[in-house]
């Protein structure tokens, strides 16, 4: 038993990817939280493929491709944020155009390239190639993310329960928001290095709705859903080193599968429940 834990991390580029995962999951579940308790899971998902264009270009100019993914995020996540502050276009049909439009022109791209292997890690993700260059960047969103979120606390839980009564008390609701979608476009475009552009929303939302299965309260559940995805990460390493598979497609499926654990259990502490009242 103690071979097979300690088997992968004789090598370090082991090392290396459980570290990311580890970060890339505290970064991923705690903003997750807020993705799933607003019910921005679509938005999560389209931010993730509008990126694709950024990286195509940057490949093809020469320059780093997370940056040119970075630039996209923030324009697609800034261009839904224009787009539904007036109210005159629903969220839902905001994130359908930018998301169908943004992922459309890089699939354009991609064609006019005849590069398709070049750019395939950046759609499935490479978790045991990351350099070192990399992982510094990694660690300072992991670092970031949680920090911007906690001093945002207050004005996110305020927004997210009750926007009418955070406007009525002087809060800026659209800014609030922008802040929220700059932070998740940063995440996408860090976890696109661990499990690409495909698998990155369900990074994003599958450890946080676990979560939100087991408890309503924020901070029990921004807990609940970071141990879930440092868990889903680790646990999906070794799946992927020892039946020789996608490192990023591991992942996911290890969080899909603590999701179920969840839904059960919250299904049989349901029926405990109504069992009580009814016997009441």
């Amino acid at each position: 038993m103690i071979d097979i834990i300690f088997e992968p991390l004789r090598f370090g580029f082991m090392r290396t990817s459980f570290l990311v995962a580890i970060l890339v999951s505290i970064a991923c579940s705690t903003i997750g939280v807020y993705v799933v308790y607003r019910r921005m899971a679509f938005i999560g998902d389209a931010l993730a493929h509008t990126v694709l264009p950024g990286l195509v270009v940057a490949y093809l100019v020469g320059i780093n491709m997370f940056a040119g993914a970075l630039v996209a995020g923030l324009a697609s996540s800034l261009a839904i944020g224009r787009i539904t502050q007036n109210k005159s276009v629903s969220e839902d049909t905001a994130i359908g155009i930018v998301f169908a439009g943004m992922f459309a022109l890089g699939i354009f791209l991609m064609s006019r390239t005849g590069s398709f292997r070049e750019l395939s890690h950046m759609l499935f993700g490479n978790i045991l190639g990351i350099p070192d260059s990399m992982l510094i960047w990694i660690a300072l969103i992991a670092i970031s993310i949680p920090l911007f979120l906690f001093l945002l606390h207050k004005e996110l839980e305020l927004t997210s329960y009750d926007p009418s009564h955070a406007e009525v008390i002087g809060l800026r609701v659209d800014t609030v928001r922008y802040i929220l979608l700059i932070l998740l476009a940063l995440t996408i475009v860090t976890t696109i290095s661990a499990v690409g552009v495909v698998l990155t929303s369900a990074l994003i939302i599958t450890p946080a709705a676990a979560a939100s299965l087991l408890t309503r309260r924020l901070v029990p559940m921004m807990v609940l859903s970071t141990v879930f995805g440092a868990t889903s990460g680790i646990l999906g390493l070794y799946a992927s080193y020892y039946f020789n598979a996608a490192s990023g497609a591991a992942i996911v499926l290890v969080c899909t599968a603590i999701f179920a654990v969840c839904a059960l259990i919250e299904w049989a502490m349901r029926d405990r429940v109504n069992l009580k009242r009814s016997a009441a």
